[in-house]
């Protein structure tokens, strides 16, 4: 099975082709310029590098979030915009599933992954996973304590802690790097990874739930929180 594949829930984001479970090619993009002025170019010229046809695709994959709104709008509206065009289907992957995916690789049954993505605001969007003896591209390498919430590093850490059994050993993505003080101090000993490119990761993970591919027209993104015009306006109307 051939995968298109393209994460825009940061400003740089990610495209990537996956042929099977095997990353033909996966790029970032250019953070210095906007996902509108972009794509589709970049996923266009990616096919075409690697004699990839867009008709030859199988099925497109895409982050359905939590990121960016902005960035999710225009990767969602992209990807389908190709699906629709040659008749083909969507997954949406949660960027929380792809680095807890990615950091599970080498981790041993048993250990817990926490996937912290800068929410801004001093939030992380955040999901916490436990490692399965599954193969590590497998459909059930990880189970989901935890799905995403959106809320403060220490708040997050100290709601963990005073559960049992959710003490992550590994955290991995940008919002781990930017609160690595913060970990540190609550739990000394846990490893933080940088976030890798996940366009590759986002089309392996769709071809194992191709069964759940949507219709193009279905696919919506996955946010967490309200968007700041939202929060804004009901603000506006409370106050009269």
């Amino acid at each position: 099975m051939r995968v298109l594949a393209l994460d825009t829930t940061t400003r740089a984001g990610s495209a990537a082709l996956v042929a099977d479970d095997r990353v033909v090619d996966e790029r970032g993009g250019d953070g210095t310029r906007t996902h509108a002025l972009r794509l589709p170019g970049e996923l266009l010229t990616l096919a075409e590098a690697n004699g990839w046809p867009l008709s030859s695709i199988d099925l497109y994959a895409v982050a359905s979030g939590p990121g960016s709104f902005t960035g999710l709008r225009i990767g969602i509206a992209t990807i389908q915009g190709l699906a629709l065009v040659n008749g083909r289907r969507i997954v949406g992957v949660p960027i929380l599933d792809a680095l807890a995916q990615q950091a599970s690789a080498d981790a041993a049954e048993g250990t817990l992954i926490a996937a912290w993505m800068d929410a801004h605001r001093r939030d992380v969007f955040a999901a916490l996973y436990q490692v399965t003896a599954a193969p590590p591209t497998g459909p059930a390498r990880l189970t989901e304590i935890e799905g995403p919430t959106v809320g403060g590093a220490a708040a997050t850490l100290a709601r963990w802690r005073e559960r049992p059994g959710a003490t992550p050993s590994i955290f991995i993505g940008d919002g781990a790097v930017l609160y690595a003080e913060e970990i540190a101090r609550q739990l000394p000993g846990a490893r933080v990874l940088p976030p890798p490119l996940l366009a590759g990761a986002i089309g392996r993970i769709a071809i194992l739930r191709a069964s759940d591919a949507w219709d193009p027209a279905a696919a919506r993104p996955l946010y967490v929180r309200r968007a700041d015009v939202e929060v804004v306006r009901d603000e506006r109307l409370r106050k009269g």
